[in-house]
Parts: C-alpha cells; sequence; structure tokens
C-alpha cells in the first residue's frame, strides 16, 4: 500500500470507524457556541467595535468567578441542603442564573466605563476600552488565584475550554450544548425582532436618532448580550478562545458580502463549519504530522493513532484558516481575485491600446509610432489574444488586421478619445499637449451614453483640438 493510500485510510479509521457519540456531541456544542458568538460579533465588527468584544470576554471573568464564588458560600450556609446524597437542581439553576445576571452587570458596566474615562481622561476610545478591559480582567485573574481552591474554579477551564469533556455523563444533553444553544436561540430572536433599528444604528446612527431609535439603549443591549452569550459559551470553548468565535467568522464573511442579512447567514455557517472541521482536525492531525516519523526513537512507543489536539485551539485556527481563504480568494475583496480583475482590465486596456493605434495607422501612418506596431513583449500578445479572441482582429501577434466588428470598436474607442480632448478643451484651460495624455486615460470607461451626453453639450463637433476628424457612431 502506497503512503497516500494507507494515509486516506488512516483518516477514514478516524473519522468513520472511530467517530463516537462522544464526538458528535462535542461539534454541536462547540458549533452551538460559536454560531452564537457570530450572531453579535456581526455587529460588533460592523461597528468597528472588534476590540469591544475582546474587551467583554476578558470583562466578565470576574462576574462569573462573583458567581461561583456567591453560590458556594450560599451552598457552604445551608441555602442548598443535600438531598440523598446529591444536590438539588435548584443549586444549579441559581448559579447560571447568578453567572448571566453577572455578565449583564458587567457588559454594561464596561461600556459606561470606557466611556466616563474617554470623557474624564481626555483619551481616545480604543485607550479608554484598554485601560477598563484590562483592570476588570485582573481583577478576575486575581479573584481566580485567591478563591480557586474554595470554590474549585478550574483557571485552564476557564481560560481554554473543556469542549472535550462535555458529555462525560453519557446520559442526557450536554449542560453546555443547552447554554450555548439557548444564547443561538435567544441571539436569533433578538436580531429577528431588532433587525430594523441594529441595521440602521449601525450604518448610520444620527439618521436612527432621527427615526426615534435610541441608539444608545441599542448599544448597551448588544453590549449585554454579547456578554451573555460568552458566558454561555465559557464552558465549552473557554474565555479567551471566545474572542476568535466571536470576531472572526464574522470578518470572514464581511470579506464575501456586503449584504446584512446574508452576512449574518454566513457568519453562522463560517462558525459552525469551524467548530466541525476543527474537531476533525484536532483527532487527524496529530497522526498526519507524526506518521512519517513513527519509527523515531521517541514514538515507538506510542500508539499514533490514539493522539489528538486540543478542539477549542484548533477551532481557532480552523476559523484562521478560514478568514485567510476568505481573503485570499473572497469574490469581491480577495487578494487574488482582486489581482486577476486587474491583470484582465490591463490586458483589456492593452487590447483596445492597440485597436486605437490600427486605427489611427489606417487613418495616418505619420501619427504612430512605428516601435508601438512592432512590439513583442508580453503584454502586446496577450493583447492580440485577446482581440482574436473576440474576433476584432486576424494575422499574426507582430501584424493584427482589424476586422469589420474590430474596426467598429475601433472607431468608437477613437470617438471617446477625441470627444473627452474636445470636451476638457472646452471647459477647461488644459494645455494642448496635455490633452492626449488625459484622453487616453478616460476613453476605456466612456459607454455609448455618456459619449452622445458629451457630443450634445459640445453642439456635436467634427474634429478635436488638434483637428482630427471624430468619428461618427455609424459606420461610413
Amino acid at each position: 500500500m502506497t503512503p497516500q493510500l494507507d494515509m486516506l485510510t488512516t483518516i477514514k479509521t478516524i473519522l468513520l470507524d472511530e467517530w463516537f457519540l462522544l464526538d458528535t456531541w462535542i461539534v454541536v456544542t462547540a458549533a452551538l457556541a460559536a454560531m452564537g458568538c457570530a450572531i453579535p460579533g456581526t455587529f460588533l465588527v460592523l461597528r468597528r467595535q472588534s476590540m469591544m468584544g475582546d474587551a467583554l470576554t476578558h470583562t466578565v471573568l470576574p462576574g462569573i468567578v462573583g458567581a461561583f464564588i456567591i453560590s458556594h458560600a450560599m451552598k457552604t450556609s445551608g441555602w442548598f441542603a443535600a438531598t440523598g446524597g446529591e444536590q438539588p437542581y435548584a443549586f444549579d439553576a441559581i448559579t447560571y442564573t447568578m453567572m448571566f445576571v453577572g455578565a449583564v452587570a458587567i457588559g454594561a458596566l464596561t461600556a459606561v466605563l470606557s466611556e466616563w474615562v474617554q470623557r474624564q481622561g481626555r483619551v481616545e476610545s480604543s485607550a479608554a476600552l484598554g485601560i477598563v478591559y484590562t483592570s476588570l480582567f485582573a481583577v478576575g485573574l486575581l479573584m481566580i488565584r485567591l478563591f480557586a481552591d474554595s470554590v474549585h474554579i478550574d483557571p485552564d477551564c476557564v481560560l481554554y475550554g473543556s469542549v472535550e469533556t462535555v458529555w462525560v455523563t453519557g446520559d442526557g444533553v450536554p449542560r453546555a450544548a443547552l447554554a450555548s444553544g439557548g444564547a443561538l436561540v435567544l441571539n436569533t430572536l433578538l436580531v429577528v425582532a431588532f433587525f430594523k433599528e441594529l441595521r440602521v444604528s449601525t450604518f448610520d446612527p444620527d439618521l436612527a436618532i432621527s427615526l426615534g431609535i435610541n441608539s444608545t439603549a441599542i448599544h448597551y443591549g448588544l453590549m449585554a448580550i454579547t456578554a451573555v452569550t460568552a458566558v454561555a459559551a465559557f464552558e465549552s470553548v473557554g474565555n479567551i478562545l471566545v474572542i476568535a468565535m466571536l470576531i472572526v467568522p464574522p470578518a470572514t464573511a464581511h470579506l464575501l458580502t456586503d449584504r446584512l442579512w446574508l452576512l449574518i447567514v454566513l457568519s453562522v455557517t463560517v462558525a459552525a463549519a469551524s467548530a466541525w472541521l476543527g474537531h476533525a482536525f484536532a483527532l487527524i492531525l496529530p497522526t498526519l504530522l507524526l506518521t512519517p516519523f513513527a519509527d523515531a526513537p521517541l514514538l515507538r512507543s506510542v500508539n499514533i493513532t490514539s493522539l489528538d489536539a486540543s478542539t477549542a485551539g484548533m477551532m481557532a485556527t480552523t476559523s484562521g484558516l478560514l478568514f485567510l481563504l476568505a481573503l485570499l480568494l473572497g469574490p469581491r475583496h480577495g487578494l487574488v481575485i482582486r489581482r486577476l480583475h486587474r491583470g484582465f482590465l490591463a490586458i483589456r486596456i492593452a487590447a483596445e491600446d492597440l485597436l486605437g493605434v490600427i486605427y489611427r495607422n489606417q487613418e495616418d501612418p505619420e501619427t504612430v509610432n512605428p516601435a508601438i506596431l512592432t512590439d513583442r513583449s508580453l503584454t502586446r500578445r496577450l493583447a492580440v489574444w485577446w482581440l482574436r479572441r473576440r474576433g476584432l482582429v486576424t494575422g499574426s501577434s507582430t501584424s493584427p488586421v482589424l476586422t469589420s466588428s474590430g474596426h467598429a470598436s475601433a472607431r468608437q474607442l477613437v470617438r471617446a478619445h477625441r470627444l473627452w480632448e474636445s470636451y476638457m478643451a472646452h471647459h477647461f484651460n488644459v494645455p494642448a499637449d496635455h490633452l492626449h495624455e488625459m484622453a487616453h486615460r478616460v476613453e476605456h470607461f466612456l459607454d455609448p451614453e455618456l459619449r452622445d451626453q458629451i457630443a450634445e453639450e459640445l453642439d456635436g463637433p467634427q474634429r478635436d483640438p488638434h483637428g482630427r476628424e471624430i468619428p461618427l457612431d455609424e459606420p461610413d
């Protein structure tokens, strides 16, 4: 068996034969958490408040720790007496309720304190936000350090998540999935109910105020719901990785579309894809990377196929890779696509320039530099290829000849050039030796309607400022 087939067999074994119900719940829980974060994250990205999302995922930490401390104090004080050797369900319900209340309070407090520091300290908004969120996050870390032993808070779990253990009981729906799913449903309902208000206040706050929409309330509401979503996702992906799920999927979707409703849908889709691919990569990448080194002394006693990576970490990595793909291959803003569009535009302009040169050479050979007609550069060859495919020229790349349709296209191009020279000379005090270069740039973008408008405004000129005939629209 070849190494390629052996590797494919290994991937199939891991993803199909060794895929258990736990893996399904891991993906479902992670996807719900990521999708829930992507919805408020979309509006944070559009409002250029991505840093606020980062801040909220840190500043809610003291609220969460405080909720644990208070609930633990209530438990030890006898508020929740053990029944039958088990703690009553009311204890968990109260703890979660306090966590969400604390998140909402801290989220609103973050926004209020940031604005207060900005006004009183006379600093820019990003500096004020940095001061507030680093301070509150430091308070949260200090609380973890001081009370971790008594309240049993695992710092690694809080910061990095524990999505791999969401179904440790093996019974029923994981609590983290219910929390993240509830946040997703809540965010979806709020966006549907307040879509118009969110859209107007996001893109034009002044218009929102004139329409009677309270932009301040929308802002604080967005901060509060972001904080609640972050708390719901903490148990699965942790504090730090919530940042990636909150910002990266919306940023990826923003590279793919400018329509708000489609942007939200794509954000949620990218978030779900990041969760599934992240867990799949966490299972297969360690095996794929270490298989070539299986005979190394340090790995001989290790079962490579049993190794895996952190799902939450691979989720963040995968979302970054999807962002990179969108950045490179996005249909409108992708770097590669934009380069291709620029390349095609350069070829089109070079081809149209060649049409104009051939037309002017037929009109008056003395006005054309012979070196242009014998050019053998790559751009020239590509221009001739483009014209030949469109049926505008025949002949070799060094001696192209206009076809009838090519002659008509060249006529319109020269007409646009000379009309623009006439327009500039009529309306602006431009030296005659500067007109050609200006018209040479504009001629490629004058459509028939605009050419007719220019000709009508200039009373149908027959010659340009240099005395050359302006071709008519109709063939001779």
